[in-house]
């Protein structure tokens, strides 16, 4: 009969092929990604064949649920997630460390992650279909960091939407490499942590990631105190809880610690040897298959980057004729404006000939009615002067009498003036309104005439194309691979934010935004930490140099007075 063993690894090739189907059926487009694509790394779903798996303890659930993980960490994403669907798995499982907290990360920078994390399963920001509330559902940020702001839920989404309409354009693939560049920075990212003790018995935490092993306090997980890089070591034992470190360096004693459990002890000793194996790995050349895998993951990446162009391509055009239509329809509006305009111009002139006529009309009968009053004037003086005889009652009333009309005269004859000064500023006035008169008019003519639709020909040039299995007991000892020569990759190793001026710029804003809300009586003992941290000028790999300084010897001596 088949042992158990046998039976899991063919149930497992089985489980694989059922996979790779699924996902070739659901991401035969890069661009699609379900609902339900966070969740990817939970295989749910009936299994199309009968297993002795539900035979075994497990819990019994229907659909069973399988969660695969990676059990080695990358040292660098970008050089080592070679295919798309292994970035996937490993930044769907990055992400979920992240949000459960399982990964220790600072408020602004789990901000910023949300931001790529909508880009990556969404794509570009649209106003039109991403409006608010279209976030609500998302899980993007740890609890942690919620529960330490005092932001509404509307308030937490629109912080992120604004830092997600920054990667507009960017790949879904690329949003996902982003956001594990970012992530591999922080202290916790890749770290499996084991509770150890010293030869004095002190409560410690052992730290087994890419670059080596490191000694943490009981009580801080963020910044290790001793460091051991991989080169430095050539066997790794253990006898019962008892786990024995030989370093390269002979003149150095044994690092020795113990652990609670032997099975710690095998997964210790398990995690050490395949880390150990890929750091060495690293530093040689590439064998022939992943060469292969290089070159057709650069081929994919073109097609699909081409793929992609064409489709900016197309977008453009389209946004441009859009814009002309657009410009087209301004120039409409603007003209009928004007035409508007024109038109009350066109009233208001004929309105000031108007009055100006009826002015002159008025001057015309004042200057009429003058000439009369002149002329009665000139007879009642004909009439003195020939009445020189008459008696002197008959002279005084007629001097009167002309006196009268002469002041009658007068005032016709200031009136005149007075008009024909108007009729003189209205004359000027018509001129102006005649001037205007035949630029509306004009303005009316060439609105009249102008097409009420464009069409937008396209330009001929244009695209437009839419675009580990353990030892069974007993003392077990492992010789490592050892080369004096290889250089510890953390002595050149720089945190993304400090090379990226950027990326630096963008947190200090984000903590800067996030400061205003901040409730400081729900920090962790992470945060206080971290902030501390922070204020000495620490991080990560500036860290890990620090407690690699000095030899061998120095280091487990400083290990055993912990």
């Amino acid at each position: 009969p088949e042992s158990p063993a046998i039976k899991t690894i063919k149930y497992l090739k089985r489980v694989k092929k059922y996979v790779d189907k699924k996902t070739a059926d659901g991401h035969q487009n890069s661009n699609d990604v379900s609902d339900e694509d966070d969740d990817a790394d939970d295989m749910t779903g009936s299994m199309p064949f009968s297993t002795w798996v539900l035979n075994q303890d497990v819990k019994k659930e229907n659909p069973l649920q399988f969660r695969f993980r990676a059990k080695f960490y990358p040292e660098d994403v970008a050089e080592e997630l070679i295919q798309d669907i292994t970035l996937r798995l490993f930044y769907l499982q990055v992400k979920n460390a992240i949000l459960s907290d399982e990964i220790y990360c600072p408020p602004e920078t789990s901000v910023l992650l949300a931001s790529y994390a909508v880009q990556a399963r969404h794509g570009d920001y649209n106003k039109s279909m991403h409006t608010a509330g279209f976030l609500a559902n998302d899980r993007l940020l740890p609890q942690r960091v919620i529960d330490q702001h005092k932001m509404s839920k509307d308030e937490w989404e629109q912080s992120i939407m604004n830092w997600w309409k920054e990667h507009r354009g960017m790949l879904r693939e690329d949003a996902m490499m982003e956001y594990l560049k970012i992530a591999q920075d922080l202290e916790m990212y890749g770290v499996n942590y084991f509770e150890i003790r010293n030869k004095k018995g002190t409560d410690l935490w052992l730290g087994v990631d890419a670059l080596g092993l490191n000694i943490y306090e009981q009580d801080d997980k963020l910044t290790p105190k001793i460091g051991f890089p991989w080169s430095e070591i050539r066997n790794i034992s253990f006898s019962d809880k008892k786990f024995i470190i030989k370093p390269i360096d002979k003149k150095a004693p044994d690092f020795v610690f113990f652990a609670p459990r032997v099975r710690i002890n095998k997964r210790i000793l398990a995690l050490c040897m395949g880390n150990h194996e890929l750091y060495m790995r690293r530093r040689k050349p590439d064998t022939i298959d992943v060469q292969q895998m290089k070159a057709q993951a650069r081929e994919e990446k073109n097609a699909k980057q081409q793929e992609r162009e064409k489709l900016q391509l197309a977008l453009a055009a389209r946004e441009r004729a859009e814009k002309k239509q657009q410009e087209y329809e301004d120039r409409l509006k603007q003209m009928q404006e004007e035409m508007e305009r024109s038109q009350k111009d066109l009233l208001e002139a004929q309105e000031m000939i108007r009055r100006l006529e009826e002015q002159l009309r008025q001057l015309q009968a004042a200057k009429d009615e003058l000439e009369l009053r002149q002329k009665e004037l000139q007879a009642m003086l004909q009439r003195l002067e020939e009445a020189k005889n008459m008696e002197a009652a008959e002279k005084a009333k007629l001097e009167e009498e002309i006196m009268t009309k002469q002041m009658e005269v007068q005032r016709i004859q200031d009136e005149v003036n007075a008009k024909d000064e108007e009729t003189k500023r209205l004359q000027d006035e018509v001129e102006e309104a005649r001037r205007k008169q035949a630029e509306a008019a004009a303005a009316l003519l060439a609105a009249s005439t102008t097409p009420q639709h464009h069409h937008v020909a396209e330009d001929e040039n244009e695209n437009e194309e839419e675009l580990t299995n353990g030892d069974g007991g007993g003392d077990v000892s492992r010789d490592l691979d050892t080369d004096e020569h290889i250089k510890d990759p953390i002595e050149d190793r720089r945190t993304l934010a400090e090379r990226n001026e950027r990326l630096h710029d963008q947190l200090k804003a984000l903590k800067q935004d996030l400061a205003q809300s901040r409730d400081e009586t729900k920090e962790t003992q992470n945060d206080k930490i971290h902030r501390e941290n922070v204020r000495q000028g620490r991080d990560k790999y500036k860290t890990l140099r620090e407690i690699r300084k000095g030899n061998t010897k120095r280091r487990v001596d400083q290990f055993e007075n912990m």
